[in-house]
């Protein structure tokens, strides 16, 4: 459930005033001032309105409110600024980076689709998004209003769910749903798969997201695995990827809050990368705060242990150069939890941020490292 849930928003037309509820999964408040807007407008006046904080609530033709949101994205990234500042470090570089894409969220979220019962857009040109919109909302009884940005996120998301992403260690596909992070950086699956197993009886993967881990564990021969999280997205989406690789015997997937009942002789975890908070639910699965997750599975590691067994912690190094989290406080963590380092597998992720120089954190993901740590308790 979002924050937005029964939030409404409210607008004039036709000299009525009129209401309906408003859906922003992506955590976007609901606008305070609305004009209803159709083809007559131009890009130029709808940026205006947009970066004033005015939401532009659409009744023209579907296929022009996508190409007007494509005009407002090149002013957005073309708008002059002030003279540029140059960032002191890589961690003001990041938090300058994620303000300005906040502020352009915000800017772009201000196109308006209305709904009408049943996912139904009333407006000329418009595709059926009916199917794409249920799975990220559920049923819609009433109508509603949500951004065309956020529209174009849900259809996206529906494509990535039917075509799904390629696991070469599955020899097989994943299915992520709307809102559960998809395993399109494959390093971490590949350290899972190839690193050398403790025990094949059971294993626990915490925070299981899509399952993939957990499918990754039950295809090297582990008996019995039983994946953790506590999104009902996340637990809806593991349940179906396990249910179509046909390992729903080995593979039981529980609700919890990290670990489940008893002991094992191998934990997985593989929590969100950067200690930060999340601008919207759908963030969560890459930023937490304070590394909520992260100190929660280092805590309870020892006590879920089977004797001789090993805690796989997965986690990339980039706060690290971002200057979000130091070496020393992860193995003072480490330490404190009563846990040692038996070992640790590293691998260099081969994504496209990693080669783009124009990336203000080009730096920090050019040195970034994945790391598969063995842990065991003292």
């Amino acid at each position: 459930m979002t924050t937005t849930d029964t939030a409404t928003i409210a607008w004039t037309e036709d000299g009525q005033a009129r209401s309906a509820r408003w859906r922003a999964e992506g955590g976007m408040p609901p606008p305070k001032r609305v004009v209803v807007a159709d083809d007559r407008m131009t890009a130029d006046a709808a940026f205006r309105l947009a970066s004033e904080g005015t939401a532009l609530l659409w009744r023209g033709d579907f296929q022009n409110a996508r190409q007007l949101l494509q005009a407002l994205a090149r002013r957005v990234d073309h708008k002059p600024r002030k003279a540029a500042k140059v960032p002191s470090s890589l961690t003001e570089a990041f938090h300058w980076q994620r303000q300005a894409q906040s502020q352009r969220a915000r800017t772009l979220g201000m196109l308006l689709i209305p709904f009408e019962s049943g996912h139904r857009i009333p407006l000329r040109r418009a595709p059926d998004v009916a199917l794409a919109c249920e799975q990220a909302y559920g049923p819609a009884a009433e109508p509603y209003v949500t951004s065309l940005r956020e529209l174009q996120g849900i259809i996206g998301a529906h494509e990535w769910r039917k075509k799904g992403v390629e696991i070469p260690a599955l020899n097989a596909r994943i299915h992520p749903h709307y809102g559960v992070f998809s395993p399109v950086r494959g390093e971490y699956v590949e350290l899972v798969a190839s690193a050398p197993l403790p025990a094949r009886t059971l294993a626990f993967d915490i925070g299981t997201g899509t399952g993939v881990l957990a499918a990754v564990l039950a295809r090297r021969g582990v008996a019995s695995v039983i994946a953790t999280d506590q999104q009902p997205r996340a637990l809806a989406c593991a349940r179906e990827n396990i249910e179509r690789l046909g390992l729903t015997q080995q593979v039981s997937v529980l609700e919890a809050d990290l670990f489940p009942p008893g002991r094992a002789p191998l934990i997985v975890c593989n929590p969100p990368w950067l200690p930060a908070r999340p601008s919207s639910a759908l963030e969560s699965a890459v930023y937490d705060p304070d590394g909520r997750m992260l100190r929660g599975f280092l805590a309870g590691l020892a006590a879920h242990l089977s004797p001789g067994g090993e805690g796989w912690l997965i986690l990339s190094d980039l706060a690290e150069h971002l200057g979000l989290r130091t070496r020393d406080e992860l193995l003072a963590a480490i330490e404190a939890a009563g846990l040692k380092v038996l070992g640790k597998i590293d691998t260099r992720p081969h994504h496209p941020r990693a080669a783009d120089a124009s990336d203000p954190l080009h730096a920090a993901r050019a040195a970034e490292i994945t790391s598969l740590w063995r842990l065991a308790a003292q």
